[in-house]
């Protein structure tokens, strides 16, 4: 008698996403090797590459992905709420809950997946200063949308608000990898916000 094989598991795209974000997220980009993914996704490298092609290409998936998920809460808060300050204040407060999440990496993966980088790899740290940069025009297009509007009086700055309110989410990001707790972030969101220009 002939005994059938089963069907073999299909190859689980979505998860192989968020493995691979999770150990980016945790390591960086260059603590990352194909052995690494391959280990944690439980395929072989040949199955890695017919699906992204290569670690670079996941990379880029990877990124675009937390974008429009873990990410997602920065321009949500922005966007959903009409008054700016509140706005911003509510970003500052869910990157204090986000960032300290127990159940993923600490602090932002766009932040932090850089920091060490070879000579090699100088493409990822480019493409992850464009996105923190597309963060700043952000915030200064909806802070001079915000003065047009009058919530905000004429002489403030909006160019300079956007990379200040940047330099705390950073700064939020690295003291939740450092440690910091989910009350000591929400107490700088609440100082950061007593810049606000009146």
């Amino acid at each position: 008698m002939t005994v059938k094989r089963g069907r073999p598991r299909g190859f689980d795209r979505d998860q192989a996403l968020m493995t691979a974000t999770v150990l980016f997220w945790q390591h960086g980009y260059e603590g990352v090797s194909i052995s690494d993914l391959t280990k944690a996704m439980g395929i072989a490298p040949t199955s890695l590459y017919a699906a992204f092609q290569s670690k670079r290409d996941l990379f880029a998936e990877v990124t675009d992905r937390y974008g429009d998920t873990f990410g997602a809460f920065m321009g949500r808060a922005l966007e959903e709420e009409t008054d700016v300050r509140e706005g911003f204040a509510r970003m500052l407060r869910e990157a204090a809950v986000h960032y300290t999440d127990p159940g993923h990496p600490a602090g932002c993966l766009i932040v932090s997946a850089a920091t060490n980088y070879s000579p090699d790899d100088e493409d990822v740290a480019v493409d992850l200063r464009g996105r923190r940069r597309s963060n700043v025009e952000g915030f200064a297009s909806r802070l001079a949308a915000a003065q047009a509007g009058r919530q905000l009086p004429p002489e403030a700055d909006p160019r300079s608000l956007a990379v200040y309110f940047a330099a705390v989410v950073q700064g939020m990001s690295q003291q939740a990898r450092d440690g910091a707790s989910t009350a000591d972030l929400s107490a700088v969101a609440d100082l950061a916000m007593a810049a606000w220009p009146r």
